[in-house]
Parts: structure tokens; C-alpha cells; sequence
């Protein structure tokens, strides 16, 4: 079977793929990451279009992943914080609330026939108190995360439940790529 390309450099989606048993080789697409979408579930499919797509047009013939994973609270996406008290500020506003973790996914097969799709996540917060914010901000974990947390890491004390995937919060809908790459 031929190795597929993951456009992506995020160590959290190369490890869900390695966990998989998918065989792939890592291309990052050196892309602007610019849409005029605004809505969460528009915005992570047209980004992970973009990416499959710049991709596929350097490797012709090869089965092509890309993905892209925002947090959103209201629909306003919250990205990775620009500096600690930005960290302090999306943990906060998150704390105590539900939240959702959209992914979209974008797969181009040999024939270049794109299938993209996004999973939905909703994620709970315990009611965190600004102790523990600071505490969990001074790990330095939260500040290349979008929504300034990781479930993963140290992050998950800070979750009271999810209601979904939970790879989709990691960064990937690990069952549902894995259906859509074997037709299965």
C-alpha cells in the first residue's frame, strides 16, 4: 500500500496516525491561512482544503491528508494565545462554560478526488480558578495550542467532560479519517 502525505507538521496528528497504523510521510503545506469563512465548521474545511490541495499539486498521484482544528466559544474562534495573558484570558472565558473543537479534514485520493468533512466536539470546563489558570499557563503547554489547552497534557485537569471524538479535540477524527482513507 502506497504511504499517504500528511500536510501537517503537528506532532498530535502525526501520533494519532502512527497510533492508526497508517503509513505516511510528513509534507508541510507552506500556505497563507486565510478564508473569508467566519463560521468555525466553513473555516477548518476551507484551511484544510487549502493545505491538501497545495500539497497534491506538488505530488501528483498520492493520497493527500491535511486538517485544521480551531476552538470555538459562541462561534468565535479562538486561536493559539499571543502571550501568557492571552492564555489567561481564553482559559478564563472558557472556564466554567462548553465550548465546541471543530476539525475539518480534507482528503485528496490518486486521482485527485477531494473528500473533505469536519467533526464537532463539545467540551466542558470545570469552573477553574485563576490559581490554576496561572499554574497551568506557567507550563508553557497552552501557548502553541489553539483555545490555550491541551486535553492531552496537562490540560486535562482543566476538563470536566466532552461530548464526541475526543482525537478530534488532540487535533484529528482518527476513526473517521481512517474510515474515509479504506472506504471502509
Amino acid at each position: 500500500m502506497m504511504k499517504i502525505i500528511l500536510a501537517s507538521n503537528s506532532p498530535r496528528r502525526k501520533e494519532l496516525l502512527e497510533q492508526a497504523g497508517i503509513e505516511f510521510e510528513v509534507k508541510s503545506a507552506d500556505v497563507e491561512e486565510v478564508t473569508s469563512k467566519t463560521l468555525p465548521q466553513d473555516v477548518v474545511m476551507d484551511l484544510s482544503l487549502l493545505k491538501a490541495k497545495a500539497i497534491a499539486d506538488e505530488n501528483p498521484g498520492r493520497k493527500i491528508v491535511a486538517a485544521d482544528t480551531v476552538v470555538a466559544y459562541d462561534n468565535q474562534i479562538l486561536g493559539k494565545p499571543k502571550d501568557e495573558e492571552d492564555a489567561f484570558n481564553m482559559l478564563k472565558m472558557l472556564s466554567g462554560k462548553t465550548h465546541h473543537v471543530y476539525t475539518g479534514v480534507t482528503i485528496i485520493d490518486e486521482t485527485g478526488k477531494c473528500n473533505s468533512f469536519f467533526e464537532c466536539t463539545a467540551v466542558s470546563m470545570y469552573e477553574n480558578s485563576d490559581e490554576l489558570i496561572r499554574e497551568y499557563i506557567s507550563t508553557g503547554e497552552p501557548m502553541d495550542k489553539a483555545g490555550a489547552y491541551g486535553i492531552q497534557g496537562r490540560g486535562a485537569v482543566l476538563v470536566k467532560d466532552i461530548a464526541g471524538d475526543y482525537n478530534n479535540v488532540v487535533g484529528l477524527p482518527l476513526a473517521k479519517v481512517y474510515r474515509v482513507l479504506y472506504n471502509l
